[in-house]
């Protein structure tokens, strides 16, 4: 079996500061980390590497300095790690990231699985693992915290806002894996070191994966984010302090004067 394992690595958001003047984020100077929930995927592909004997090959999509995020994922347990790393990705929206994260795995090839984070914390899009789900034409099991391997079909018990649903699809197939499917586990001292000074992080370019200029990039991306910016706190609440019954004709008032009711 082969899974591959989609990662991006995202700034630490308790860091995250906007530039007034230009409205894009300050990325100098703060700490980058794996995506919290791609790691999450990465646990769930290495607890059945340890059932099953699969292979785990994590792909990532980001500037060379995310080799960082790939070598720690080797020290976790991945077998090998593909940086996708080209200027002509910058700009990507997250169409024009899953059609090159598609030409990528199309290249791998003969995967039975593709696991990713049910989304990242620096865009809260979850649009990139369906959307590269329907560019592969491959089943999606979306919110996934449990699942099972059996015969050729994946079964996943999936979350919902009001419960949880159980889908079984064929091979290979797509799922994106919430933080209450498990705990990451900690890469030991030694695999770090054998992850930094034996393991390889290859690096694929456009040409790389025989990419369409015209799919990749800001080229291929049909939204664009022109500015981002930090909502303006709300007013002040007003504490009512009069009596229930003169509370209560107060409270309509209030709301009568701003035209809620």
């Amino acid at each position: 079996m082969k899974i591959v394992v989609m990662i991006k690595q995202v700034p630490d958001t308790t860091e995250v500061r906007l530039d007034k003047r230009t409205g894009t984020l300050i990325r100098e100077g703060v700490p980058s980390i794996i995506n919290p929930e791609d790691k999450n995927a990465l646990e769930e592909a290495l607890r059945l590497k340890e059932t099953t004997k699969a292979k785990v090959i994590v792909v990532s999509m980001g500037p060379p300095q995310a080799e960082h995020a790939l070598r720690e994922a080797l020290a976790m347990g991945a077998d090998e790690a593909i940086l996708l790393t080209d200027r002509a990705f910058a700009g990507a929206d997250t169409w024009a990231t899953a059609s090159t994260l598609g030409q990528a795995l199309k290249k791998i090839g003969d995967f039975d699985l593709v696991f990713a984070g049910r989304q990242a914390i620096d865009g809260d899009t979850a649009q990139v693992g369906p959307q590269l789900a329907e560019y592969l034409k491959i089943p999606q099991i979306t919110y996934v915290r449990e699942l099972v391997i059996d015969d050729g079909k994946v079964r996943a018990k999936r979350a919902l806002e009001d419960g949880f649903e159980e889908i079984e699809a064929q091979l290979p197939a797509l799922l994106t894996i919430t933080q209450e499917a498990n705990v990451p586990r900690y890469p030991p001292a030694g695999a770090i070191m054998t992850a930094y000074r034996e393991q390889e992080v290859v690096f694929w370019g456009a040409e790389d994966i025989g990419a369409d200029p015209e799919t990749v990039g800001l080229k291929g991306s049909p939204t664009q984010v022109k500015r981002s910016f930090t909502p303006p706190p709300k007013e002040p609440g007003q504490v009512i302090k009069s009596a229930p019954g003169e509370a209560a004709k107060d409270l309509v008032a209030i709301l009568r004067d701003k035209n809620i009711i």
